[in-house]
């Protein structure tokens, strides 16, 4: 059941302009690797232990490795460390494990959206373009003068920070923000 959730709802981001390209990849070592799925990417970044930790407690480690293609938004540890600890580690807790899969799965869209794609969506849509993640909800995408942000559907932002990290079973964007259902 959480294999067909998490394909449904997916880690729809469509299309980033070449600004979004030019925002800046704060990340370190996060290269593009076909051959490599995206929790392998993941993994080998020590920017993302946190979140690797997250999608191991959620056991959604097997959906993210199968074959997508799957389009991920992924929070740096950077990100996670906006959420405050106390609030965090309860959501790493066994009895949390429901709601920390639904806020992941709302950070993946089924499907391989690249930064063009993206661009793309976004210019049709006049600045803005609505996605349905893996989880069923909502989530928009906004460019603006600053660069192109992920809207939760609380009204939170998180900004592209960098773009188009490809994976064998998809395509990875980092998030400055953990976004939330």
């Amino acid at each position: 059941m959480k294999k067909i959730i998490f394909t449904l709802v997916t880690f729809s981001l469509l299309v980033f302009s070449s600004s979004l390209n030019a925002q800046s990849n704060t990340t370190k070592n996060l290269t593009p690797n076909n051959e490599k799925d995206i929790v392998d990417i993941a993994v080998s970044n020590g920017d993302f232990s946190t979140l690797v930790t997250a999608v191991k407690a959620a056991d959604l480690v097997d959906a993210l490795k199968g074959d997508g293609p799957f389009t991920v938004f992924a929070p740096t540890n950077d990100a996670f460390a906006k959420i405050d600890k106390k609030t965090l580690s309860s959501l790493l807790e066994k009895k949390n494990k429901e709601t920390l899969t639904s806020i992941l799965t709302y950070h993946v869209i089924k499907g391989k959206l690249t930064s063009k794609e993206v661009i793309a969506a976004l210019e049709k849509g006049n600045g803005k373009a609505t996605l349905t993640t893996l989880n069923g909800a909502k989530i928009t995408v906004v460019k603006n003068k600053k660069g192109i942000w992920l809207k939760d559907q609380k009204g939170n932002y998180s900004k592209i920070a960098a773009t188009d990290v490809m994976a064998s079973n998809g395509v990875i964007h980092v998030i400055e923000s953990v976004v939330m259902p």
